[in-house]
């Protein structure tokens, strides 16, 4: 008797949970940032909130190019065609080291950026400093992209996840000794979440690189028995093709969080706190539903790859499903513990109170958060990324951010009392995710059904 195929929905659980643990090991370092600096002072954590905003959105908005790879390997994958593999991983490399000069640059001179925060000459001076010390981190960093874009594509999170874990580990007493300073070296404050990055983000791409050199298993996909490979300009322009829509939707949900932070900055040091306590939980519970996307969007390539259509449909829908159905079960959950969540972060009874209101909309938007990334990377699997980047920016800049603004801010007096202030940017942040979930179901319908009548 034939032994029966696991379901899609187990095949997606087996590989998203540990994407999601290797994930929740990378946001942990935010969060422990976020703790330790808001013990430190207030102004630091609203630099550190400010920076960080600043060096996530130069940071994903690069990285979501090279994730271009993530779709091209997985397909090759289900292909069979290794030797591919090895080719296209160089040619990310390349990639990788042009996008750092470039993100090098932006975090070299943020002054631009900081501008529009109207924040004070010693918030800014702070924010400078940890923007800068970043620049020794991100070459590494997103280098370590390619390390995990491959190996998720491959379907070996797990190797992944254990070197997240042990960044974490490390990064606990490198902030400890950095913000607060010890063995001889003072008090950095916030910039020295900076160092302690910096220097786990060195060890980190040196141990993927130990690891890709010395296991057999990897030898199949050619990537150091070549030798030298310049970069192929065809190649560098197929990456961009996918990669440049794909970075941009990152850059535009990024940024309508950053100009968030950079907008209530001018309401004042209590407001932006509370706002980054809330933003960088939202952040922890959005690697739920990222983890089960990169798994089913995993499992749709490899299934396209391999040219059966009405599986990679099937996966696809799976794993929408799975994601909307844990969402609004933890959604419900955030609320009813809101007030312990906040009172982890900090002790502060004015961040607390500025705070909690926030919260009714990260557990409200997590249906819509859900559906829209899920769905996204399942696109992103049929290597389809212009109009859902054309979707993300009307929605989530149009409607999100320059609704939030109008309400927030208040700026023709026409604003409810309730949403004035961080609330109302909240407001508008929810109603544009539910916007851009709706359009990006309807058109993968539409890539599902032209896949299936041409494959």
């Amino acid at each position: 008797m034939q032994a029966k195929k696991p379901r899609h929905t187990t095949r997606i659980a087996a590989l998203a949970w540990p994407i999601l643990v290797g994930q929740l090991a990378v946001i942990a370092n935010g969060v422990i940032d976020t703790a330790m600096t808001s013990r430190f002072s207030a102004t630091d954590l609203a630099a550190l909130a400010v920076g960080a905003s600043i060096y996530v959105s130069v940071f994903v908005g690069l990285s979501g190019v090279l994730q271009a790879l993530s779709p091209i390997i997985a397909q090759l994958f289900g292909a069979q065609r290794f030797d591919d593999i090895g080719v296209e991983i160089k040619q990310g490399a390349w990639l990788a080291v042009f996008l750092s000069v470039i993100g090098c640059v932006a975090l070299l001179f943020p002054q631009p950026l900081l501008s529009m925060a109207h924040a004070s000459p010693e918030l800014t001076e702070k924010c400078t400093l940890y923007l800068r010390i970043l620049t020794l981190a991100l070459p590494v960093t997103l280098g370590f992209r390619i390390y995990g874009a491959f190996n998720t594509a491959i379907g070996r999170p797990k190797a992944l996840m254990a070197i997240q874990i042990i960044s974490l580990l490390l990064k606990v007493p490198l902030n400890a000794l950095f913000i607060f300073g010890g063995f001889g070296l003072p008090a950095f404050g916030g910039p020295g979440c900076a160092m302690a990055t910096a220097v786990v983000a060195w060890l980190m791409a040196l141990l993927a690189w130990i690891i890709l050199r010395t296991d057999r298993s990897y030898r199949v996909y050619a990537i150091f028995n070549s030798g030298f490979v310049p970069p192929k300009w065809a190649a560098q322009l197929a990456l961009l093709k996918l990669g440049i829509p794909m970075g941009l939707s990152y850059l535009i949900e990024v940024t309508a969080f950053t100009f968030m932070a950079l907008f209530i900055a001018r309401i004042g040091d209590t407001a932006v706190a509370g706002h980054q306590i809330t933003a960088n939980f939202a952040t922890v519970l959005y690697m739920l539903p990222l983890s089960i996307a990169s798994a089913t969007s995993t499992l749709v390539a490899q299934a396209i790859g391999a040219r059966d259509m009405e599986k990679a449909r099937r996966v696809g829908l799976s794993g929408i499903r799975l994601a909307a159905i844990l969402s609004v079960t933890i959604g419900c959950m955030v609320w009813l513990t809101r007030d312990w969540i906040v009172r982890a972060y900090t002790p502060n009874e004015t961040i607390i109170a500025a705070a909690l209101p926030l919260f009714f909309f990260i557990a409200f938007y997590q249906l819509f958060d859900a559906v829209q990334v899920t769905t996204a990377f399942v696109l992103r699997a049929y290597k389809v990324a212009v109009i859902p980047t054309v979707m993300y920016a009307v929605a989530l800049w149009g409607v999100g951010l320059g609704g939030g603004y109008v309400l927030g801010l208040d700026p023709f007096g026409v604003s409810p009392p309730a949403l004035r202030g961080a609330a109302g940017f909240w407001f508008g942040n929810s109603a544009s995710l539910a916007l851009v979930a709706a359009g990006l179901l309807w058109y993968l319908h539409v890539v599902q059904r032209d896949a299936m009548r041409n494959g």
